[in-house]
């Protein structure tokens, strides 16, 4: 059974906020922290994941990630900080 996987990178604490859905979290995050991914993660320097959500069904999480893209910032750092308050870097947690 597939997973897919609803993410949120920072550029550091309170910093500029990507949100994407992938089926490899690993691999995804891997791409933006080296760079490997043109855009506004390169542009901006956001290489850290804060916040992961899993799914099932892919189309759930094109969903989740559609809503977490339209919230005002404060409901996307309230999420964060529900539970990674100190807006760790989860790179190293996610690759175990």
């Amino acid at each position: 059974m597939a997973t897919y996987y609803v993410y949120i990178l920072a550029s550091r604490p309170g910093g500029a906020l990507y949100v994407g859905v992938t089926n490899d979290l690993v691999r995804r995050v891997y791409e933006h922290r080296t760079d490997a991914v043109p855009g506004h993660t390169r542009r901006y320097n956001i290489k850290q994941p804060v916040h992961f959500e899993l799914y099932a069904d892919i189309r759930d999480a094109l969903q989740c990630e559609k809503n977490i893209k339209h919230w005002p910032r404060v409901y996307k750092t309230r999420l964060i900080a529900e539970q990674n308050a100190e807006w760790r870097d989860l790179y190293d947690e996610i690759t175990r």
